[in-house]
């Protein structure tokens, strides 16, 4: 029986490739974390664990952005630079986290910040006994925070993986770990819950 689930969000090529359309948003407080090298560690660690499911909640928007009817902020700086599109390199698993193959639960239809909005991400806790759910991912400030608070109120214990989240600035990050999180949820390193 399954208690704990680690949550991905957003480790997609339009964030973290070299290419990547939106790289620079998350690009500083990436590298000053070590995000990528501190989640692979963490995911390689937790994969074959018995009471711990991996979550992935990729954002996915159609070619023409239907799905956006007149967007604000994050939203609509992801459609004017048509980042995240379904079919792109872009909008694709980083390499890093794809290895991990059927490890990883992958549970479509996030089109927003809050990754239990549109998704069967809250059903699938639910049907894997989950009590407890792991953060990880970009951006601290939008979707890690939204899809933290949402698990919070919808009855789940959080945690926010510090050394496995960025932000759109170090500044940012750190001020989000430190003053916001707490408010709802723990803090911690992922080398702590391994």
């Amino acid at each position: 029986m399954k208690k704990k689930a680690l949550l991905l969000i957003g480790y997609q090529n339009d964030y973290f490739s070299e290419d990547g359309i939106l790289r620079s948003v998350v690009e500083e407080s990436s590298k000053v974390t070590n995000i990528i090298k501190n989640t692979v560690k963490l995911v390689k660690q937790s994969k074959d664990s018995p009471d711990i499911i991996i979550i992935s909640t990729p954002i996915v928007f159609s070619e023409n952005y239907s799905e956006l009817s007149e967007p604000v902020g994050i939203l609509k700086t992801i459609k004017s630079f048509g980042a995240f599109k379904k079919g792109t390199k872009g909008s694709e698993t980083i390499d890093e986290i794809k290895q991990f193959g059927d490890s990883i639960i992958e549970i479509p239809g996030k089109l927003g910040l809050n990754a239990f909005f549109n998704t069967n991400l809250e059903e699938t806790l639910r049907d894997h006994h989950v009590e407890h759910v792991y953060l990880a991912g970009t951006v601290a400030s939008i979707c890690i925070d939204s899809t933290g608070r949402s698990a919070f109120e919808r009855g789940f214990d959080v945690t926010m993986l510090s050394d496995c989240i960025s932000g759109r600035t170090v500044f940012e990050k750190d001020f989000y770990v430190d003053n916001i999180f707490p408010l709802y949820a723990n803090t911690c390193l992922s080398t702590e819950i391994i």
